[in-house]
């Protein structure tokens, strides 16, 4: 894991989500990426229905490109990180700006980094879900969501999330340097384990390859998301490693998912990846 994105706008939930990602990258090694988005003068840009594009332009200006760019500046400081301008082996903090649309773009710093970092939405249909939203369709990259509480030192003590579906599989692939650092890893399977794909036992048996060694924890699957959330209370977890969307989107959207409900109700970050 060597650059960790994040989106950055000069709200306090973009200072929490840096702040988490300095102190990741610190620990893995990694460059921090601050991009500063907004909105192009005359091209369209595309939102929900209950944030209008006009509210965005609006709250999008040069006073807030500079407020941004300082909060970036001062938290990669506080956290020992040189602002650097080009790419370079040893890690450094890079700034760079943006003028498009979040899913247009998302889809182009995204996929050249390893994590990116956002704050979980307070209301559907906000900038914030915007920018999740494009983050995980648009990126192919993993998603670490922040509750609004907010945590710091986060990836000590983890727990996986396991329903034997491809994206998490690659959410634990990719998020191997995290795993090698943390202290305790806990996996969690929720109901019979009859998918097509690896099982909790052979996760646990992959990690060890890598040097990381992990506890099985299995419920029952009556109810995933309580079952999920109360084993990672259990094992004191600070981060929640699985999946997205591993069932069709829309479907989770009207009748409810786990993936839903992480992104609404978890208390604890999650990283998430959808392919």
């Amino acid at each position: 894991m060597r650059v960790i994105l994040v989106p950055v706008a000069d709200r306090p939930e973009c200072a929490q989500a840096l702040q988490v990602a300095f102190e990741l990258g610190k620990r893995v090694g990694a460059s921090i990426h601050g991009c500063h988005m907004r909105p192009h003068r005359y091209s369209a840009v595309t939102l929900s229905s209950e944030l209008p594009d006009a509210v965005w332009r609006r709250k999008t200006n040069n006073r807030t490109r500079v407020k941004a760019k300082n909060l970036y500046a001062q938290i990669a400081k506080q956290n020992g990180y040189e602002i650097i301008r080009r790419p370079r082996i040893a890690p450094g903090a890079l700034w760079t700006e943006r003028v498009g649309s979040p899913d247009k773009l998302m889809s182009i710093v995204g996929p050249v980094a390893d994590l990116i970092v956002v704050s979980r939405p307070a209301k559907r249909g906000g900038v914030a879900e915007m920018f999740l939203t494009t983050a995980l369709f648009g990126s192919a990259r993993p998603v670490l969501l922040l509750p609004p509480a907010g945590r710091r030192n986060i990836g000590r003590r983890v727990c996986i999330g396991w329903n034997q579906s491809p994206e998490a599989s690659l959410a634990v692939t990719a998020a191997l340097p995290i795993l090698q650092s943390a202290s305790d890893v806990t996996i969690v399977s929720c109901g019979p384990e009859i998918e097509v794909g690896p099982k909790s036992s052979q996760i646990a048996a992959y990690l060890k390859h890598w040097g990381i060694n992990s506890n099985r924890v299995r419920r029952r699957g009556r109810d995933v998301n309580a079952e999920l959330l109360a084993a990672c209370k259990e094992a004191r977890a600070d981060l929640l490693i699985c999946g997205a969307y591993s069932r069709n989107r829309w479907r989770e959207r009207i009748f409810g998912g786990t993936t839903e409900f992480l992104i609404r109700k978890a208390r604890i970050p999650v990283m998430m990846l959808h392919i």
